[in-house]
């Protein structure tokens, strides 16, 4: 069966500003106040905690020490607040349930942990649009390495060899060359156009287009 397998954070929603404000939670905690602003530095924030909370503390010539201690709270405080302003993109929902009615299987492969992407799916009220649901603890390894897509294919009742990734960053670009297949960008992010050049084979502009995408790159 082809196969569409999507990225969440950055690709399927915006999760930038809940994510944002857990970094400034654990920041506030330690005394420092916010230190990351939701709209400049939302690039980051799709790059993970660790990321979000690397940069804040290198703005205090901070380090590791810190980054490692706040973790846990970062994930706990993001738990509790994790759909407070998180939106799925445009188009998102109505393009993914085009591809179930025309025959395609459909699944996420996230560098979120996966109880954290359960839980916003559930309440954003998509999760039974996705046959498959890979997060970062999954498996013993994530994104780049291809086997979180390949296991989040086969977990959808697809195949590699007929299947693609759409994705938002190089991290996804890397994930679909590990795997051998290709991968569709989206525009519309804090990167913007600017994913062109990791040279994917598609880039998307808006929800509205993705079905042509997807049928031109696997049919």
């Amino acid at each position: 069966m082809k196969t569409v397998i999507f990225d969440l954070d950055g690709t399927l929603a915006d999760t930038s500003r809940d994510l944002i404000c857990a970094a400034n939670a654990c920041f506030s905690r330690a005394g420092h106040g916010d230190l990351l602003d939701p709209v400049a530095d939302a690039a980051t924030a799709f790059r993970g905690g660790r990321a979000m909370l690397t940069l804040g503390y290198d703005r205090l010539g901070l380090g590791a020490a810190e980054v490692e201690r706040d973790y846990p709270y970062l994930l706990e405080w993001y738990g509790e607040n994790i759909d407070t302003h998180t939106v799925m993109y445009p188009g998102a929902v109505a393009a993914v349930e085009r591809l179930r009615a025309g025959g395609y299987a459909v699944g996420i492969c996230t560098n979120k942990p996966e109880g954290l992407a359960e839980t916003l799916l559930t309440r954003l009220g998509v999760r039974s649009l996705f046959a498959s649901l890979i997060g970062a603890d999954t498996l013993p390894v994530k994104k780049p390495d291809a086997a979180p897509f390949v296991a989040a294919v086969e977990q959808a009742g697809g195949e590699v060899a007929r299947s693609l990734l759409v994705g938002d960053t190089v991290t996804d670009r890397e994930t679909s060359r590990a795997a051998g297949v290709p991968s569709l960008l989206i525009t519309f992010g804090p990167s913007g156009r600017g994913v062109a050049d990791l040279a994917p084979e598609g880039l998307l502009d808006h929800y509205d287009d993705l079905d042509r995408e997807v049928a031109r790159l696997i049919g």
